[in-house]
């Protein structure tokens, strides 16, 4: 628990004196901003490691282009890893947060789409015709489907905003499974020994339904997360919605008809 709270502490202090050192970044570039904020990322989740015995490992391999990331959210660690594990991340983001001090700046700067309430469609159509003409590059937009954070082993509707994110984009979607939640709960400031594991799954292609994709994106991110939960050690819940992939059975009854 002394760790656990010393380590809290130097979390934010370390927030800030990063944020101050990185200040010229923001003057640079979007790249140079990002760069300041996984580095920040990096160096907290070391931190973490070296204070609590809380170590963190990335599996699968993230996108390198311009691709949706849905991930499963736990807990703050799991924003810190998948940050640092993308090369070019932004989030979107609620509008409020834009007068953050020095983290609304150094998210907008990142090109973080900060987005009212009832807006997300039009924050996205503006953010590709940026593209299209040239005043964005092309990265990777991370979401959380179920809006929220999620403690390891309870249930929570993925929301249809996702799919319509997906379809906009018009790019493969990456789900991200994780076990965090176990070791950096969602309330407590407990953090526990173990190893934290992100883990970016199978693609799901551009160009599917909305049942589909939805029932894809959900399976693939609760089925990954329950394989990482009980690697763990920790009990796995059941649950009886979750099918087989349907990406997957597709692919299969195609291949028996031929």
């Amino acid at each position: 628990m002394l760790r656990s709270l010393i380590f809290n502490a130097l979390m934010y202090v370390w927030m800030g004196i990063v944020g101050l050192a990185g200040l010229p970044a923001l003057a640079v570039s979007a790249d140079a901003t990002r760069r300041v904020m996984s580095f920040y990322a990096r160096s907290t989740v070391k931190m973490l490691a070296v204070m609590t015995g809380l170590r963190t490992e990335v599996r699968g391999t993230p996108p390198e282009s311009g691709a949706l990331v849905a991930s499963k959210h736990q807990s703050f660690l799991d924003v810190l890893v998948l940050w640092a594990a993308v090369p070019r991340p932004f989030f979107v983001m609620k509008s409020i947060l834009r007068f953050a001090p020095m983290l609304g700046q150094y998210a907008l700067r990142a090109g973080c789409i900060p987005v009212e309430r009832g807006k997300r469609g039009e924050a996205i159509r503006k953010m590709l015709a940026e593209i299209r003409s040239g005043k964005r590059a092309d990265g990777q937009l991370l979401i959380y489907p179920q809006g929220t954070r999620v403690p390891p082993g309870t249930s929570a509707p993925y929301k249809i905003g996702t799919f319509a994110m997906y379809e906009q984009l018009g790019q493969p979607c990456y789900p991200v499974a994780t076990n965090v939640g176990l070791f950096w709960p969602k309330r407590g400031v407990t953090r526990r020994r173990g190893l934290g594991v992100l883990e970016f799954l199978e693609p799901i292609p551009p160009g599917l339904d909305r049942a589909t994709f939805m029932a894809v994106l959900e399976q693939r991110i609760e089925g990954g997360s329950n394989r990482l939960m009980e690697e763990a050690g920790f009990p796995v819940p059941p649950m009886p919605h979750l099918h087989g992939d349907p990406v997957v059975e597709a692919a299969r009854a195609a291949a028996r008809k031929k």
